[in-house]
């Protein structure tokens, strides 16, 4: 059997898991990230690890585990360099070129793209999108990422960072965000911009809880019990993320959206007002033709099985 590695590169950890060819990850492990002020020695252990995998599959298997590759999901991520540039939110700083370094330890593919491109596909090779050619996935979290699929390829664009539908200017002269501009969509839909919207509503009405304790998860569960503020959040929310998506129908015409993501998770709240939204800003040549769907991947396997996927494009 050949097996592929996935590497989920976050601030703050970094999981990687050995995927076998249909999707299944058999292993799984991490290392904190924000404990590496350098790369050198990151990758040192990151590949001490890849090759604890190996050696207790190999165990497993009885024969030494064929590698295809290994796929990288970062901050930051250049798929035509295979280099994380500069990412704010990385104790390491700088230029990090992982395809370099990975090779010192092991002649094998390694392909990296952005944490969101590898999120969608993630779902065309595993997930909800298989069989489809053009679709768009966003991902709501701490901010807003999306990754563009166009006829069965991601969109990278000439820098290699196209995609960034979280930072399509939603608002002029809107809130301020960490881009450096104002009115990203990031800013409302993301977890910190729905708590935002809820205490700007909440204030409308007399604060019952301190601004430090509510956070985007127990606004949805508020929701679902019923207070009006939760509701009118969400529904605010829905409208924000229906706007979005109906404009980005009209550069790219895709067979379905898909959300994934924490915030995503409150289910109808937020879904019945998005999809009542999108399709009333629909361009109406459109209407009809695009699903908006829920990720099918686990939310605790898309990262590692997304990275995994982007050995895919080498085929």
């Amino acid at each position: 059997m050949k097996y592929s590695i996935g590497v989920d590169m976050g601030g703050t950890n970094t999981d990687l898991g050995l995927v076998t060819e249909n999707g299944n990850i058999i292993q799984r492990r991490n290392i904190p990230t924000n404990a590496y002020t350098e790369f050198e020695p990151y990758i040192r252990d990151l590949m001490k690890v890849v090759d604890e995998m190996l050696e207790a599959q190999h165990a497993i298997d009885g024969v030494v585990p064929a590698l295809e590759g290994i796929g990288v999901g970062a901050p930051n991520g250049n798929f035509y360099t295979g280099c994380v540039d500069n990412a704010p939110n990385l104790t390491m700083k700088g230029v990090l070129d992982f395809g370099k370094e990975i090779h010192k330890y092991r002649d094998v593919p390694v392909v990296l793209s952005n944490d969101a491109n590898a999120a969608a596909y993630g779902e065309y090779v595993y997930g909800g999108a298989r069989g489809m050619k053009h679709f768009i996935m966003f991902t709501l979290g701490t901010g807003v990422g999306s990754g563009i699929v166009v006829d069965g390829k991601l969109v990278h664009g000439c820098t290699g960072a196209a995609g960034e539908l979280g930072h399509a200017i939603l608002y002029q002269h809107g809130r301020k965000c960490s881009c450096g501009r104002e009115g990203c969509l990031e800013t409302y839909t993301s977890a910190r911009g729905i708590v935002q919207t809820y205490k700007e509503l909440k204030s409308e009405v007399g604060g019952m809880r301190s601004e430090n304790e509510i956070t985007s998860k127990m606004i949805g569960e508020l929701a679902h019990q019923g207070d009006p503020v939760a509701l009118k959040t969400w529904a605010t929310v829905g409208d924000q993320l229906g706007l979005a998506m109906a404009n980005a129908v009209t550069f790219s015409a895709p067979e379905a959206i898909f959300l994934m993501g924490g915030p995503a998770q409150v289910g109808e709240p937020l879904l019945k007002p998005l999809r009542e939204a999108f399709d009333r800003y629909l361009l109406n040549i459109f209407a009809g033709t695009c699903q908006i769907r829920m990720s099918e991947l686990r939310a605790n396997e898309v990262a590692i099985l997304g990275a995994a996927a982007l050995l895919k494009m080498k085929e």
